[in-house]
């Protein structure tokens, strides 16, 4: 897919979804990549089934927050929806919760896109939704959009792991990790995003992107933030340091050392501009050591990891900006990242330069909608 297509893609994507004014004191939770299955072994969804209970039930639902599952929910490439619906109830009784007092937002991706065939199905399914912050957009979409791949052939795609990877019990949540695909999605989305001037909400490549930077770019600028402060310090201060310092660098080079890591390593943007906060991603539910999402709560973003409490990683608390447990629940919250959306929008607007013409497109197409 040429750059072009897709810019045209997607200002018509953003110019057709519905808008959502968001308030001050607004509150979303955007999820994506259940990969929900039959609760069998290759069900990989199964394995943070009851923590997203736990962060839905006794989080988001309690504080008021809407939910925005953004693609890929459910596996429909190996299990049919009625035994998804079946194995996870108590996931489906919470989303009847959000549905109730209309808070809930079902956008479908590559994996559930035969959802739109259901006749029964019980939520409104959309391709995009555009929230505005005091005018700006962010635009919600699963991501799969950028990859002629999965839009020209996702048939073929499901042809595969239904028939290939399902018998040999390959674990399909692993699949995007691995593959080059990802880095030219996301690619994509970055640069189309930026010429539009809008920011993008995507799941589909299970990486967690905050203001456009990978977990590899957030390890990389803080360890050098760190070792400055370092060799300016003294005494405990400088001990504290030396901890946090190595935390990281441990982190840093377990990445570095896969072959996810090494690619990580390359410039997804390969862009002479400064780089943006036009992307963010909220990962995926499917990871061995809990689930990532993205919070938008009274004018701030924030990039978050549920995790088992004492089972994060350690460079995990020295990261975080803040964490808090779970009341009754063995979970802990921890919140990895936290900007303020007009903070966001001002370096989109002051670095970026002036509106292109694909973002006078989306306001023309705007009009005669």
């Amino acid at each position: 897919m040429k750059m072009k297509e897709f810019l045209s893609s997607l200002s018509t994507l953003a110019a057709s979804a519905d808008r959502v004014v968001l308030g001050e004191g607004s509150r979303l939770a955007f999820l994506s990549d259940l990969h929900l299955g039959d609760g069998s072994s290759g069900d990989d969804g199964q394995r943070n089934a009851p923590l997203l209970e736990a962060a839905l039930g006794a989080w988001y639902e309690p504080r008021g927050f809407g939910l925005v599952l953004n693609g890929d929910v459910e596996e429909l490439h190996k299990f049919p929806l009625g035994s998804i619906m079946k194995a996870h109830r108590g996931l489906y009784e919470l989303f009847d919760r959000f549905a109730a007092r209309g808070a809930l937002r079902k956008i479908v991706g590559n994996h559930d896109l035969a959802l739109l065939a259901e006749k029964d199905y019980p939520y409104r399914l959309e391709h995009a939704v555009r929230y505005e912050w005091k005018g700006r957009p962010i635009l919600a979409y699963h991501g799969h959009q950028a990859s002629r791949f999965f839009v020209d052939y996702n048939y073929l795609s499901d042809f595969v792991v239904r028939w290939l990877a399902n018998p040999l019990r390959i674990k399909n949540a692993e699949i995007p990790l691995t593959s080059k695909r990802r880095f030219k999605t996301e690619r994509r989305v970055y640069r189309a995003s930026r010429r539009l001037g809008l920011v993008s909400v995507i799941g589909h490549t299970h990486r967690p992107l905050f203001e456009s930077l990978t977990k590899y770019d957030r390890l990389r600028h803080a360890l050098e933030t760190l070792l400055r402060r370092y060799t300016m310090a003294a005494g405990d201060e400088r001990e504290a340091l030396s901890r946090t310092i190595d935390a990281y660098a441990t982190e840093f080079s377990r990445i570095s050392s896969t072959r996810r890591g090494a690619d990580a390593g390359r410039s997804l943007y390969a862009e002479k501009d400064a780089l943006l906060p036009c992307l963010f991603n909220s990962g995926c539910a499917t990871g061995r050591h809990g689930a990532t999402a993205l919070e938008i709560d009274s004018g701030r973003i924030s990039l978050v990891h549920w995790t088992r409490a004492g089972s994060e990683r350690p460079y995990i608390a020295a990261e975080a900006v803040r964490s808090e447990d779970l009341p009754g629940t063995p979970y802990r919250r921890w919140v990895l990242a936290e900007e303020p959306l007009d903070y966001v929008f001002a370096r989109l607007e002051l670095l970026g330069g002036k509106k292109t013409n694909a973002g006078a497109e989306i306001e023309r197409r705007d009009r005669e909608a």
